[in-house]
This record gives C-alpha cells, sequence and structure tokens, in this order.
C-alpha cells in the first residue's frame, strides 16, 4: 500500500531565458580577466514643483470674485431693495386710465342732443420702437410718417412723442377719442407690415408697439342745433362751453384705473391685474324742446342772413313754469367739427351779449307807472315832436306833429317822448322818479344774472339812478343806457304774462344717475314783481302794439290768437369801438294775450340789409317761431276778441 503525502510535490525548477548579449556576444570579464571600467552614472530625475502656491492664488481670486458678488447681492436685496423694486415694477406693471361713459344731453321729451359713442385713445409703447427692438435707427420717423395723415396730426409731433426724453417710458398717448374706423385702419397697416416684415426679414414693422384703449366720442346728433346752448367737448374730454362746461363734473363721471402686467406692450394674461371700474356720468334733460328749436334757428338764421346781419338770437320760454324751450343763436357752429367752426360764434350770445334793448324795455317803464297809479291806459298824454329835457333835445323814431295819444297809445306808437313825459310822473323831482325807476328794473331781474349760472353770462349794465347822468335818467325809461341780454329781456314778458309773477328762468329739467333714478330739478324762484291786475292792463296794452293798425308790431299778427308784443329800435354800442353804429331790432310777446302759455323774444345785430325796424325784421321772426311752437305745444285759439283799447284822444 503506498502511503499518500499531504505536503505538496517539490517544484521543478525551469530554466530562466537566457538575457540577450548586450556587449555584442563578449562576455563581461569576469575575476582576474582584465582591466575593471567603471560603471555609468544612474540618469537625473526631474521632480514636478508644488501646486500648492497656484491652488492658493486661484482661491483668492476666486474669494474676490465671490465677495464682489455677494456685496453686490448685498445692496441688491438689502440696501438699494426697495428702489429695484419700484423700477421693476414700474417696468412691468402699467396703469391706465378708463374713461368714464359721459352722461347724455337730452330734451324734453328724452331725444338725444349730445351723446357718447365707441371711440379709441391710439396709444404706444416708445420702447418697441428703439433700435433694438426694430434693429433700424429711423422706427419713431417711419411711424410718424405713417401715423401723422390718418390721425391728422403733425408728423413731428409724433415722432417726438415715440422717440422720449425718458428711455424706460413705456406709455405714451397719440391721439384721443378717434373713431373705430380711424383705429382700423392703424390695424389693417399693422398688420400688412407684420406680413411683410415675416417674408422679407431687412423689413421692420414700424407699428408694432400701436396700441389702442377703448375710450368714447362726444357726438352732436343733431349738428349746430342748439350748438352755443350745449357747447361742446374739448380735445381732454372736458367740457369747454355751454351745459357741457357748465354741468362737466356731473357729466362726466368718475374715471377708474386698471393696474396689469405687461410684456412687449400687451398684457400678460397669467398674471392678476387690478382694476377701479369707472362710475358712468348722469344723464341730464334740459327744458328744450328740439322741434321747437329747431324752428326757432331756421327762423333767426334766414333773416339774419337775409338783413346781412352781424348776429340774432331767439328765445322761447314758458311762461307758467319759466322753462326755456328753446335758446337758437345765429350764426352758430357744428361742435361735431370745431376746426370749421368760427370763434366769434362759439359761445351763447343769447345770454353772453350786453346790448341796449330799446322800446322792449317801454313795458318796464309802464309797469311802474300803472303800479304806482300816476296814471292808467287812458290817460291822456300830449307828444309833442321834440322835448327838452337837460341839455337834449329828444325825439321819436319818425318825426310827427303833436301826437294825442292815451297811455296806451305811448306803448302802441312807442314814443320815447310820451315815455319820458310819463316816467317823470313817478317821483315829484326827477332824482325821485329816478330812483322809482330803478327799483323796478330791478325786479324785473335788470342787471343781475338770470339764475341760469351759464358760463360767460352777462348780468348787463344797470348804473344806480344817483350816477345816472343828464341824458341817461331820460333815455334809461325807453331802454337807452341800460345794457341787457336776451334771456333778461324775455323774463320781463314772461313775468307780464304769468301775472306779474317773475319765475327764475331754468334749463335743465332733471338729472338722471347709472342708478337709473330721475331727480327733478330743484322749484325755480318766484318773485312777485307787480300786482295782477297791472300784469293784466299790460297784457292788454300791449295787444294794441300787434292788434292796432296804428301799432308799430302788426306783423307779428297770428290768426286766431290774441297777441301781446312790443318793438324795440335801439341805437347799437359797436363791441370793437365802443361807439353807436348800427341799430339792435327787437321783438318780445307772448300768446295768447288773454291765456299766457309762450313768451318769445327775438333780437337782431347790425342790419345792414333791408329795414332796421324791428316790427320789420323781428316782429316775421317772432310770429313764425310762436306759431310753431302754440302748434306744438297744442295751444288752442282762444276765439275771444282783442281788448281794443284807445290809442288816442280828440284834444
Amino acid at each position: 500500500m503506498t502511503e499518500v503525502s499531504d505536503r505538496e510535490p517539490p517544484r521543478r525548477r525551469v530554466p530562466r531565458p537566457a538575457r540577450p548579449d548586450r556587449s555584442g556576444g563578449r562576455r563581461p570579464p569576469g575575476p582576474g580577466s582584465g582591466p575593471v571600467r567603471r560603471a555609468a552614472p544612474p540618469p537625473r530625475v526631474i521632480r514636478l514643483g508644488s501646486p500648492r502656491p497656484r491652488l492658493r492664488m486661484v482661491g483668492l481670486a476666486l474669494t474676490l470674485v465671490m465677495l464682489v458678488f455677494v456685496v453686490r447681492l448685498l445692496q441688491v436685496q438689502a440696501v438699494d431693495a426697495s428702489a429695484y423694486a419700484a423700477k421693476a415694477e414700474q417696468n412691468r406693471y402699467v396703469v391706465h386710465t378708463l374713461t368714464a361713459q359721459r352722461g347724455e344731453i337730452t330734451d324734453r321729451t328724452g331725444v338725444a342732443l349730445a351723446t357718447s359713442v365707441d371711440a379709441y385713445d391710439i396709444t404706444a409703447d416708445p420702447t418697441l420702437f428703439t433700435r433694438e427692438q426694430l434693429r433700424i435707427d429711423d422706427g419713431p420717423e417711419q411711424a410718424a410718417a405713417l401715423l401723422a395723415p390718418i390721425l391728422g396730426q403733425d408728423q413731428e409731433e409724433i415722432t417726438r412723442k415715440l422717440r422720449p426724453k425718458d428711455k424706460d417710458l413705456r406709455y405714451v398717448r397719440l391721439a384721443g377719442r378717434q373713431t373705430p374706423q380711424v383705429w382700423k385702419q392703424i390695424k389693417d397697416l399693422r398688420s400688412a407690415l407684420a406680413g411683410r416684415a415675416q417674408t422679407d426679414k431687412g423689413t421692420a414693422n414700424v407699428l408694432a408697439g400701436v396700441l389702442a384703449e377703448p375710450s368714447s366720442k362726444r357726438v352732436y346728433p343733431n349738428g349746430d342745433l342748439a350748438a352755443g346752448l350745449l357747447g361742446f367737448v374739448n380735445a381732454e374730454g372736458k367740457g369747454g362751453g355751454g351745459i357741457e362746461q357748465q354741468l362737466d363734473e356731473q357729466l362726466a363721471g368718475e374715471d377708474g384705473k386698471i393696474r396689469y402686467a405687461q410684456s412687449g406692450g400687451h398684457q400678460v394674461p397669467t398674471v392678476g391685474s387690478t382694476e377701479t371700474p369707472a362710475v358712468p356720468g348722469v344723464d341730464v334733460e334740459l327744458t328744450i324742446d328740439r322741434d321747437i328749436q329747431w324752428a326757432a334757428q331756421n327762423a333767426i338764421t334766414e333773416q339774419v342772413e337775409e338783413s346781412r346781419a352781424d348776429r340774432g338770437y331767439v328765445i322761447v320760454q314758458d311762461t307758467r313754469t319759466g322753462e326755456i324751450l328753446a335758446m337758437a343763436n345765429s350764426p352758430g357752429f357744428d361742435p361735431n367739427d370745431l376746426s370749421t367752426a368760427d370763434a366769434t360764434a362759439m359761445g351763447n350770445a343769447a345770454l353772453q351779449d350786453a346790448f341796449e334793448p330799446g322800446s322792449t324795455a317801454k313795458v318796464m317803464s309802464m309797469a311802474a307807472v300803472l303800479e304806482e297809479n300816476v296814471a292808467t291806459p287812458g290817460t291822456h298824454v300830449v307828444v309833442p315832436n321834440r322835448l327838452h329835457r337837460g341839455d337834449r333835445l329828444f325825439r321819436d323814431d319818425i318825426d310827427h306833429a303833436t301826437w294825442y295819444l292815451t297811455l296806451n297809445g305811448v306803448l302802441a306808437k312807442s314814443s320815447n317822448i310820451g315815455t319820458i313825459l310819463a316816467t317823470g310822473q313817478l317821483g315829484k323831482d326827477q332824482a325821485r322818479a329816478n330812483r322809482v325807476l330803478h327799483e323796478y328794473l330791478r325786479k324785473f331781474g335788470i342787471g343781475s344774472y338770470t339764475g341760469l349760472g351759464f358760463p360767460g353770462e352777462t348780468k348787463g349794465i344797470l348804473a344806480a339812478p344817483n350816477t345816472w347822468s343828464t341824458s341817461q335818467q331820460y333815455t334809461i325809461p325807453f331802454g337807452q343806457g341800460v345794457s341787457i341780454n336776451a334771456m333778461q329781456a324775455a323774463s320781463v314778458y314772461s313775468t307780464i304774462a304769468n301775472g306779474g309773477v317773475r319765475v327764475e328762468p331754468s334749463l335743465v329739467r332733471g338729472r338722471q344717475g347709472p342708478d337709473g333714478q330721475f331727480t327733478p330739478a330743484p322749484e325755480p324762484e318766484k318773485t312777485r314783481v307787480v300786482s295782477e291786475k297791472t300784469a293784466k292792463t299790460l297784457a292788454r296794452m300791449l295787444e294794441s302794439v300787434v292788434d292796432d293798425e296804428e301799432g308799430t308790431g302788426t306783423k307779428a299778427r297770428i290768426p286766431g290768437y290774441r297777441v301781446a308784443g312790443k318793438t324795440g329800435t335801439a341805437n347799437r354800442v359797436d363791441p370793437a369801438t365802443g361807439k353807436y353804429r348800427g341799430y339792435t331790432s327787437s321783438f318780445a310777446g307772448f300768446a295768447p294775450a288773454d291765456k299766457p302759455r309762450v313768451t318769445v323774444y327775438c333780437a337782431i345785430q347790425n342790419a345792414t340789409e333791408g329795414s332796421y325796424f324791428g316790427g320789420q325784421i323781428c316782429g316775421p321772426v317772432y310770429k313764425k317761431v310762436m306759431e310753431f311752437a302754440l302748434k306744438t305745444l297744442q295751444v288752442p285759439p282762444t276765439g275771444t276778441p282783442p281788448a281794443k283799447l284807445p290809442v288816442t284822444f280828440k284834444p
């Protein structure tokens, strides 16, 4: 049996491969085989420098850079945080005004006289016209050249707005209250440029930064109808005259605001916006009747043109309520297009012109005489051809032999001399008579504002009686030396028609707010001027002016109606020179005389063609307007005969 050992068997020695002979086949000399050579020195080892200094320098540099960033970060986030936040907020967020809808102005029946329609404010973001955005240097100039003819503005002005001094300015308004057609024209042109820019990379869309905001535009549907009364709205959207200016705060409402994030001139829809809604203005209902206004305006315009006069005005008033049914001026203007308007015709001359009324003022002198019981309609008045008073000789409008007139006849024939003689009885002396007459003139509203509160209204000129000159104390009784406006003159006759009670004139019937609730205007102030008896007597006397063949107002007769009225022809003060030149022609009256409903006053300034007498050129205007008003208001004819008071007496 063979015994197995657990030790490893001995390794077998394997001969090593022979080393190559590096000595050229010669073996190295052994001991005693010859001279011994010295061994070559070992090769020199090159060692790398230490990297630590370089790492320290790089670390130091990085530390300094990081320190700069940290300092700047602290400055931005801590020291100047609020300033940068405000600047970022300013550049990112835009605040625009939401224009309130302006209230309507309507006539007494609800017909719109002034309204607002949709419009657009054309705006721009100046930063979108820079070289960085358009890659051209003259972007603002090119855009202005395209926009100027569309907006009707100066090209240089538009360029200035698109290239502002403030480089960070993001919003400018190029034009306000443009029609939808204007904005559509700009949009179409902008779209065409955008399409061209896509196909031709060298073309820039210079209108890309032009935007629009919804707004409103004031429109007057009836053109120049009642323009002097309504006024207009200026480029800033503010009332520039008339009712538009007088009631601007109520009509305008309250503008709102909207704040939103924007980018590239457009709102970012994903970012919330804040909005304060605009509050619409109130609607104003006037006392004016559009149809009567139209009739009055047509009549006065035709006569002013026929007479080649400087101007004229007509007022129609409800005698019972004091409401003004029409207030027409000629020449007028179209508030829809102020560029063609004559600046001298843009006001409301019926309230803003002060003029000497002439003989239409004699009714106030007669009212004082009757109320003071110094004469009656039948009192005899001997009227010579000339009357010497003070340092002057007074005459009537025509030369005549001595007239033997009643007091009624003095009014019917419009005698200046007869009026001087009658009012001289108001006091024991002329000074006392002057004071009494002055008191009545003041009661009738002369020398005071009418109460309408209309912009630019004149209160006329009525001097204190102790300052009346020698001539004034005799001319004021027949309407020279005192100045009034047309509304004051109409109010005098409405006072007589209303039984001697003056009702303060009114133009506004009421207002309707955004909630739809109508608020009537306050009741007008009422003041008794003369007794009802005196007023009725005066009404009968005024009938003689129109009805009697010797009266001066026969052209104002209206078939079927009793008419009370008075003519006036006064020397006119030229507003340009302050001297007398030409005449103020007028007619005032009411109808029906026995049951008054409507007062009409007409005045024409400086008629230069044909007659200049009030009865001849204003009488027909009165007739046209009064007839139309009576029919419109459905006032039935009275059917009773006129008073037929005597005009003359036999000496």
